[in-house]
């Protein structure tokens, strides 16, 4: 495909979300052609586009588009590399990881509503999701877009969360699965940070609520009080009306806000099917609040 013409947007859902069709993206993109793509996303959070055949090294020139990449903790990684890999085959033999195995437990921690990079006291701008092996049911990734959840909050609500500020940590999420998986190394890594509980795009002023796994309490509230109001949040901004599900196929290309949307994993067989999925995460450019 060249790319020779304006790119077609197909709304996937009446909120937020597009297929993008009309342009290659595995090949270079020049400023003009790249622009188009990058407003779309900055209206649609996020961006679905099909029949885009991806290597690493495409991957990366595709990605580096939207600004400069993030180093990436992965369970079964390709050590110091850019990509979190979400898989169940071993990156060094291609057999199927076993169930119980550590890397495996590990990535369940994606089954719960977050947002990539949450965590880190500069959080990401967005991740970008490539489909190489699908199985053939299952493995689905689902998106909230939580600019409609902080619309839908009562004018009350927003007063009282527009102000806050809430710790950030790995350990958060990855303790929801088993307490203690992470290591000292990463536990140092990864101190908990500090993240506005919203966040408002610099280009279209549209304001998205920020929470999510990684979202552990609220700074100076007491335990209690912080855990409620983050579960009822979760519990409004997580509603089927502000969600949809993507079907992969081998040649997706995903690319979503996370300033703007909690994403999740859905369950496969792990044992009989094969499943490999590239993620490079974009950089953000500023911490939410000083650390």
């Amino acid at each position: 495909m060249r790319n020779t013409g304006p790119i077609a947007i197909r709304r996937l859902h009446p909120l937020f979300g597009a297929e993008v069709t009309g342009i290659d993206i595995t090949r270079p993109l020049s400023a003009r052609e790249f622009g188009p793509l990058r407003a779309a996303f900055e209206e649609h959070s996020v961006l679905v586009l099909r029949d885009q055949p991806m290597d690493d090294e495409k991957q990366i020139a595709f990605s580096e588009n939207f600004g400069p990449l993030e180093p990436t903790l992965s369970a079964n990684p390709a050590v110091g590399t850019v990509f979190a890999r979400q898989s169940n085959l071993d990156i060094n033999t291609g057999e199927t990881i076993p169930s119980d195995d550590m890397r495996m437990i590990y990535q369940k921690a994606n089954y719960f509503w977050h947002s990539d990079s949450s965590f880190k006291p500069v959080p990401s701008l967005c991740s970008i999701l490539t489909a190489r092996l699908c199985p053939p049911e299952g493995g689905d990734t689902e998106f909230c877009s939580m600019r409609a959840a902080w619309n839908a909050l009562p004018a009350a609500l927003q007063a009282t969360v527009e102000p806050l500020v809430a710790e950030h940590a790995l350990v958060y999420s990855r303790n929801r699965v088993q307490p203690g998986i992470l290591s000292a190394k990463a536990l140092s890594d990864y101190p908990p940070v500090r993240q506005r509980m919203v966040r408002d795009n610099p280009l279209n002023g549209r304001r998205a609520l920020y929470i999510g796994a990684h979202c552990g309490h609220i700074v100076g509230w007491p335990r209690g009080t912080s855990d409620a109001l983050l579960e009822e949040l979760t519990l409004r901004g997580t509603r089927p009306e502000f969600t949809f599900a993507h079907k992969w196929r081998e040649g997706d290309v995903v690319i979503w806000d996370n300033r703007a949307v909690l994403h999740r994993a859905t369950a496969y067989d792990t044992v009989k099917h094969k499943r490999l999925m590239q993620r490079t995460t974009v950089a953000g450019d500023a911490p939410t609040v000083p650390q």
